[in-house]
């Protein structure tokens, strides 16, 4: 098979259909597995620290501190995949998309060995946990190569349907780790390999029951998937011309992806150390490393590298780039920050009661965190696909959006009603329809705003752009976790979405005024 090809133009119908479609739906299918394991092991600490808890891992000798602890994990993991987005964003076209895909599944090996071993002490220092949920972080920086690769495979008019298919198929990572994890933390999966379990006690009236938890299976489960499609990725997937036009060999596209991915790794260490051992606040530490991140890549690049990046750096000049990243965060952002949140929003508003003691009868998060990243994973091609056949990404995205205001007031009216009640659960059913509700508009406008990105933009810089906003957006992973943690901390975590809502309706009024009312500058 040859890995590098040379002539690629999907637009010419006669070659998209003798020779193109072939290799496009190859690539496509490869790139789905890779990118759902990436998600999988991005957020999969919105399960793991939902059983530390339950298995008494202890940080802080005061519980409200100990939760919002537990929270700040999958925000390390989304502040760190967001930045490493950055870079991902232009990897493809320094490195190429097989070269790219391959390195990336292969490093998300690091974290999930580590977690296998690191999870197996209950002792473990905090540190060690917050080390591994930013090197997590490589599965969040995925998307962006990811998308950006298969934008280059498919012609204008169906990269709706097949960045859809990518974007929410891989997305299922999230919902199949969910169900997953809490499964194969049941039984020693790997045997004595594994490592030992720890013994969860159960209380039933008088008696003490309970049973093994291999809480270490959350890191390991991952590993053999992992060297299974890296290596799918090596021998089956191309680099192609038009992404990556000055495209070296193998040995030097690798240490071209990996200059940068560690320049990524370097501005997520300033960060995490601005946030966690300084406590700056979020909202100042956030815009400081995507800043950092631009300028060590701007810089520190040598010859080659550095013109190649300056030419992609272009978009940062078109105000309709910093547009559809405040858009594009609204979708994607919203979906995978409340996929991070959900199962411990879930264990914190219905596990415990008005006076503060354990609700007996909550419902267990792991049997229903999973369905609201499903359904907005699922429908994701549906927004493609609906915006592709009605020709207009605006207007889906428009109506989208009024949907999602909705259904966060919906959302946090149940919160209210639920802190009061003495049956926290019986308000738990309209919560989650709600919730889901929220996940399927996530999904649906993620994919409308896939199909505009190529309308607004020259094919060159659709794929920088289609990087660029998925790696803002990724930051709704570091950011809701983060506010709904400091406002479970103060009592008020409704307040968290009707702060979401307002942000909902300012993007509303920008999609109508550029890009859906009559005369709008962009039509998409």
């Amino acid at each position: 098979m040859i890995h590098n090809i040379k002539d690629w133009n999907v637009e010419d119908f006669v070659f998209w259909k003798t020779t193109g479609r072939k290799i496009a739906i190859r690539n496509l299918l490869i790139s789905i597995p890779c990118l759902l394991l990436a998600f999988a092991v991005w957020i999969m600490w919105s399960i793991i620290i939902v059983q530390m808890q339950n298995l008494g891992f202890v940080f802080h000798p005061d519980p409200s501190s100990n939760k919002a602890l537990f929270y700040t994990l999958p925000a390390i993991a989304g502040l760190a995949g967001a930045t490493f987005r950055i870079p991902h964003s232009f990897l493809i076209a320094v490195g190429g998309g097989r070269n790219v895909i391959f390195i990336a599944t292969s490093l998300l090996l690091i974290p999930t060995v580590g977690a296998g071993v690191a999870l197996q002490n209950i002792h473990t220092p905090y540190i060690v946990f917050a080390i591994l949920a930013a090197l997590s972080g490589f599965g969040g920086g995925n998307f962006a190569s990811s998308m950006s690769n298969i934008s280059f495979f498919f012609p204008k008019n169906q990269q709706g349907t097949a960045l859809g298919l990518n974007a929410g198929l891989g997305n299922l990572g999230v919902s199949v780790m969910q169900v997953l994890l809490p499964l194969t933390m049941g039984f020693a999966l790997f045997g004595t390999l594994g490592g030992e379990g720890v013994f969860l006690p159960q209380t039933t009236g008088s008696k003490v029951q309970g049973s093994l938890v291999y809480i270490q299976n959350c890191g390991w489960t991952w590993v053999p998937l992992l060297v299974l499609f890296a290596g799918a990725a090596f021998f089956g997937m191309n680099n192609v011309a038009t992404s990556s036009s000055r495209l070296g060999s193998m040995f030097t596209s690798i240490c071209k992806i990996l200059f940068l991915i560690v320049l990524g790794a370097l501005a997520t260490a300033i960060g995490l150390i601005l946030l966690l051992k300084f406590n700056w606040n979020m909202w100042l530490v956030l815009p400081l490393t995507v800043f950092l991140t631009v300028m060590l890549m701007k810089y520190l690049s040598p010859g080659e590298l550095k013109s190649n990046l300056h030419k992609q750096f272009e978009i940062f000049h078109s105000k309709h780039n910093w547009i559809m990243t405040i858009i594009y965060t609204m979708t994607f952002g919203s979906f995978i920050g409340y996929s991070a949140a959900f199962p411990k929003l879930i264990q914190d508003i219905f596990g415990t009661l008005p006076d503060g003691s354990l609700n007996p009868n909550a419902p267990n998060p792991f049997a229903y965190a999973w369905l609201g990243p499903l359904v907005g994973s699922l429908v994701r091609p549906v927004g493609g696909w609906l915006s592709d056949k009605i020709h207009s990404g605006s207007k889906v995205t428009q109506w989208t959006t009024v949907a999602m205001i909705m259904a966060a007031f919906g959302v946090a009216f149940c919160i209210i009603q639920a802190k009061q009640a003495a049956l926290p659960e019986s308000y738990f059913v309209p919560f989650l329809i709600l919730f889901l509700i929220l996940f399927v508009t996530t999904g649906i406008g993620n994919g409308s705003t896939f199909r505009s990105i190529p309308y607004i933009f020259e094919k060159h810089q659709a794929g920088p752009v289609l990087g660029w906003t998925s790696a803002i957006a990724a930051y709704g992973a570091f950011i809701i976790p983060n506010v709904f943690g400091a406002q479970i901390k103060m009592g008020h975590p409704e307040y968290a979405l009707y702060g979401f809502a307002i942000y909902y309706f300012i993007c509303l009024v920008l999609n109508w005024w550029y890009y859906d009312r009559k005369n709008a500058e962009v039509r998409c």
